[in-house]
C-alpha cells in the first residue's frame, strides 16, 4: 500500500517553519517526510536508501534494485542536517566532509539530487 502523499502546501509550510523558527516535533517530522517524498519523486529508483531517523526513509535514484537485507547504498543523517541539505542551505560535499552524514556504498552520493526545495529568502 502506498503512503499518503503530503500535499505541497502542507509540506512547504512545515519546511518553512522547521528551518526558520522553533518548530514542533510534528512539524519537523512533516518537513522531513515531505522533503524525502520530493527526493523520491524526483530521483525515482531503488538503488540508494536515505534515512532520517526517527522520521523517515526513502529509496531513490535509478540503478540496481535493492530488495532484501541491509541496502548496499545508504545515507543517514539527522533532521536538521537533512533539511539543510534538502533546501540548499548545506551542500552535499560540505555535509559529507563535516561528518554530519554517514554514507556507505558506491552510490551513496546526493550530488545532483539536492536541493529538492528552495525557500524564498
Amino acid at each position: 500500500m502506498a503512503r499518503a502523499r503530503i500535499p505541497d502546501g502542507v509540506g512547504r509550510d512545515a519546511v518553512d517553519l522547521a528551518v526558520r523558527e522553533a518548530a514542533s516535533r510534528d512539524q519537523i517530522a512533516t518537513a522531513v517526510r515531505y522533503t524525502l517524498q520530493l527526493l523520491a519523486e524526483r530521483s525515482n529508483g531503488n538503488t540508494l536508501e536515505v534515512r532520517v531517523p526517527p522520521f523517515g526513509a526513502v529509496q531513490c535514484i535509478e540503478g540496481p534494485r535493492h530488495t532484501r537485507g541491509t541496502p548496499p547504498n545508504v545515507i543517514e543523517t539527522d533532521a536538521e542536517t537533512w533539511l539543510a541539505l534538502a533546501t540548499g542551505a548545506l551542500s552535499w560535499s560540505d555535509a559529507a566532509a563535516s561528518g554530519t552524514v554517514t554514507a556507505s556504498g558506491q552510490r551513496a552520493d546526493l550530488t545532483g539530487h539536492i536541493p529538492v526545495l528552495r525557500l524564498p529568502r
